[in-house]
């Protein structure tokens, strides 16, 4: 049984968390790490190639270790603690990047705290993904997991509002309305601290408002790390025997989820290079754009509870698409206004309605289990829109063109998803409800 207090904590770590994903690895220290810090790098390779090197091998990492940990915490019957030491580890990462002066001798640093910090972040997003039956019911999970993914845009919008305007924003030696030098990139390392207690301070109420499970709750067996891997082998060729719809839904929520990250992902160079964008009509674009598939998610959270989440996502999926056929026929920064924001307008409901689709079809004591396979799978298909709006950019010989290569990911996730059933009991209804201690 749900509570508002529960569900408002829960979400509250959202909110927190953009901290890390929005304004450290996205919009603010990965640009100063690649177009500061590491600018004079020496070597064949520029900063911007070893950052996309050491998040490729974040990314492997996490594939490999992200189901077993969300296991381990399931069996334990610890999931809240495991959410408590990443989540904390995550914090302490970010404000060492403080540390990480102008000069291009501290790149490998800021490289290893964010290729370790964004491991952690996504470990620290098993745990937390399963906390979601915890906090919700059969009758209202659409709801609460639209309204924690927006909390996430909302919350990543108001700090980095708050970073630019107060850290960042102007020109000189001086930066920001705190008027924060500019030396060793002291006023973006000051950035790191502030980030890392903004998540401190909303990662804390989840911790406290949430029980946490107790072990015989688990529907796994305990076994030591190595062990876990045999365990999860076993448990997956009894998914695919006995209940292939899971894992059918996690190939296409691979390949759509990367469709959607590529839609942020390339998004600001696309307004830029074809559709005549200024850098702050860019940043302002962006603003709005979170601020409406905030609003997408949290919206589209009541219908995900009144027709199921896959009716969902096909729905937002096609009208992306949709919205990306005309995108590719249109010119000047007005048509991208109109058709970008619906684009974003669906990015919402399809991630929210693809975690609370995933949390009806587990079994409870499983969630932990089942959100590291969630991870895995999606780090697995992540190289696929970067690669084809690279190739078909290139093909075109326009970025114009690389908009077919991510609707072409979107369309492959869409027709995967509808070999998976609409409607399915949520699988909570058929045992007690988990209770707390």
């Amino acid at each position: 049984m749900s509570n508002r207090r529960q569900v408002v904590a829960w979400s509250l770590w959202d909110w927190g968390s953009a901290a890390f994903n929005a304004v450290i690895v996205t919009f603010i220290f990965s640009v100063y790490l690649t177009d500061s810090v590491g600018k004079n790098v020496p070597g064949p390779f520029s900063a911007s190639t070893w950052l996309g090197f050491a998040v490729g091998g974040a990314s492997l990492v996490i594939a490999v270790l992200a189901p077993v940990m969300g296991q381990q915490a399931d069996a334990s019957g610890k999931r809240k603690r495991s959410l408590a030491v990443l989540t904390f580890a995550v914090i302490v990462l970010t404000t060492l990047l403080f540390f990480v002066k102008d000069d291009y001798h501290f790149l490998w640093l800021g490289l290893v705290l964010i290729a370790v910090g964004t491991v952690l972040f996504e470990l620290a997003q098993v745990p937390y993904f399963a906390m979601l039956r915890q906090v919700s019911t059969p009758d209202n999970v659409g709801r609460v997991s639209g309204l924690g993914w927006g909390a996430g845009y909302l919350g990543g919008i108001v700090l980095l509002l708050i970073c630019y305007f107060g850290f960042i924003a102007g020109d000189g030696d001086t930066r920001g309305f705190l008027g924060l030098s500019t030396e060793n990139g002291f006023n973006v390392r000051l950035v790191a601290i502030v980030a890392a207690v903004w998540f401190l301070i909303f990662a804390i109420p989840v911790l406290r408002a949430v029980p946490e499970l107790p072990a015989e709750a688990s529907a796994v067996p305990r076994a030591s790390f190595r062990e876990s891997y045999r365990v999860l082998f076993a448990e997956l060729r009894t998914m695919w025997r006995e209940d292939r719809t899971t894992a059918k839904f996690l190939i296409a929520s691979a390949l759509f989820r990367d469709g959607l990250a590529g839609v942020f992902t390339f998004g600001a160079v696309i307004a830029v290079s074809v559709y005549d964008f200024e850098d702050d009509s860019v940043i302002i674009f962006g603003i709005v754009a979170n601020v409406i598939a905030a609003a997408g998610a949290i919206g589209a959270g009541r219908v995900d509870d009144k027709i199921g989440p896959r009716r969902v996502i096909v729905f937002s999926l096609a009208s992306m698409l949709i919205a990306g056929f005309v995108l590719l026929f249109i010119h000047g920064s007005g048509g991208f206004w109109i058709f970008g924001l619906i684009l974003c307008l669906f990015v919402g409901p399809a991630q929210s309605a693809a975690r609370t689709y995933l949390t009806r079809l587990t079994p409870p004591g499983k969630e932990g289990q089942h959100f590291g396979l969630y991870a895995m799978t999606g780090r697995a298909a992540s190289f696929l829109a970067p690669t084809l709006f690279a190739v078909c950019a290139f093909v075109g010989g326009d970025d114009r063109w690389g908009i077919v290569g991510i609707m072409a990911v979107l369309a492959a996730g869409l027709i995967a998803l509808l070999l998976v059933p609409a409607q399915i009991e949520d699988k909570a209804r058929e045992q007690a409800p988990i209770a707390g201690n």
